[in-house]
């Protein structure tokens, strides 16, 4: 069922507008002086990387070779560069280089590729489901143009599927598929169409099985078990009276419940090393954050179900208690560290209990970021050089001679002024009167808020 023309293609409309990479490439060379670009592929998998590729391939004067980084070489490399200038300055063929899985070359082989894209002795496509900023070398993308690819949306898988159906390639009108079924192969597919000719190709092998196993015969001929099923039996009259018809084919109806048996459950689109990892961790917190505990909770979900390491999740939540939580709920940190120190113990999967407990915990927790600014106004004084000398009476005087230096006098023991609070120098000179702490009003700090003006009155004698 692979698209055979541009205009076959489903989804990435995007990128197919006229004048576009993909459409130079697709209609053998670009207008007027332009001519085709070198392209890099990015996109998850099933969203029609290699398709495009072989769409371009059938284009008439395209030379198409393919090589996959998983086993070419650059001595591969080398040899189709050479065979292109060959093809390119005696035959006027221009060779189309098919690179799958780039990010799986190294820096030398992807080096190999340079002088080839430079001077146009081949076309490369290059397809990758890493992100090429990080997996291409940089001399390679600014040689070719990088298009994005994006997961089919569901409109665009229906209409695969249908296509499959009724296509001499596909089932040939011999299949019909219920909606609840429709609706159940779209959503196992995520996005990929290759996942949803398979999940189709699947349930269909089922639905055949048991078509065969209840007529006793091979499907497609015989008894009529098809809802749809037309016609006569063998040897009886057609209804235009023209003789005897032949057998009846049944068209089958695919169901849910063949659709459920042939796989029951969605396959997570998730990447721990790439950018699903950094994507979906960086959508739970930002989820915790805001206060949206449902979608924390679906977030804390994916990555479990993904295989995601169950403390790597604890020890972001750890971070999240304190940066976006801090004194607006004093207990969010002892609830995160007790969540990973039992997830340490438990493991999987139970730890999905701890950890749900503690997503649960801080995301409907009042928030309060103002002990990570703190922190970070402090530091960022630090390394601008602010902070002169320590106070004299603040100075250590526990060893001989300190007190003829001046270190300790005059310093006011806390607890033994009113309320433990001493009016009292403590910040260096030149830092006097700053305050990094700001409360906020939300939560506890509320409290803390009133607290820490009258601390910092009595403290500096306000």
């Amino acid at each position: 069922m692979r698209p055979r023309s541009i205009d076959e293609l489903v989804g990435q409309q995007h990128l197919l507008k006229p004048g576009s990479p993909l459409r130079q490439l697709a209609n053998q060379g670009g207008s007027g002086p332009s001519g085709p670009s070198s392209i890099v592929l990015w996109g998850p998998p099933g969203t029609g990387k290699t398709t495009i590729a072989h769409v371009i391939a059938r284009v008439p004067g395209h030379h198409f070779v393919e090589l996959s980084a998983l086993t070419a070489g650059v001595k591969d490399v080398r040899r189709v560069m050479d065979q292109a200038l060959t093809d390119r300055d005696l035959n006027g063929i221009t060779t189309v280089l098919f690179l799958d899985e780039i990010h799986r070359f190294n820096k030398a082989q992807q080096d190999a590729l340079l002088n080839g894209v430079e001077n146009r002795w081949v076309v490369l496509i290059a397809a990758t489901t890493e992100n090429p900023s990080f997996s291409v070398v940089s001399p390679l993308l600014s040689r070719s143009i990088m298009l994005t690819l994006r997961p089919l949306a569901d409109d665009d898988i229906k209409m695969l599927l249908e296509r499959a159906l009724v296509d001499a390639r596909g089932f040939g009108g011999e299949l019909q598929i219920d909606d609840d079924a429709m609706e159940h192969l779209v959503r196992l597919a995520g996005g990929d169409a290759r996942r949803a000719l398979t999940t189709l190709e699947a349930a269909a092998g089922v639905a055949f099985a048991e078509c065969e196993d209840l007529a006793g015969e091979p499907a497609g001929t015989g008894a009529d078990v098809g809802a749809d099923a037309t016609g006569g039996a063998d040897g009886e009259a057609d209804a235009d009276g023209l003789g005897p018809a032949g057998p009846t084919p049944v068209v089958l109806r695919l169901t849910a419940d063949h659709a459920e048996r042939a796989m029951d459950a969605a396959v997570q689109r998730y990447d721990r090393a790439g950018d699903q990892h950094y994507d979906i961790i960086s959508a739970f917190i930002k989820s915790v954050r805001g206060s949206d505990v449902d979608a924390a909770l679906h977030y804390l979900a994916r990555m479990l179900e993904a295989g995601e390491d169950p403390r790597f999740i604890a020890r972001r939540i750890m971070i999240s208690a304190s940066e976006d939580i801090g004194m607006a709920d004093p207990s969010a940190l002892p609830v995160a560290v007790a969540a990973a120190q039992a997830v340490a113990l438990i493991g999987m999967p139970e730890a999905r209990i701890i950890l749900g407990h503690a997503v649960v915990h801080l995301a409907t927790a009042p928030k309060s970021n103002a002990a990570y600014n703190a922190i970070n106004q402090a530091l960022a004084d630090v390394r601008a050089g602010h902070g002169s000398s320590v106070p004299d009476h603040l100075r250590d005087a526990h060893y001989p001679g300190a007190g003829a230096l001046g270190h300790g006098k005059g310093y006011i023991y806390s607890h033994d002024a009113p309320h433990s609070i001493a009016k009292q120098q403590y910040a260096p000179d030149d830092l006097l009167g700053k305050d990094y702490y700001r409360p906020t009003a939300n939560g506890v700090e509320r409290s803390i808020s009133e607290r820490i003006e009258r601390i910092r009155g009595i403290i500096r004698g306000r």
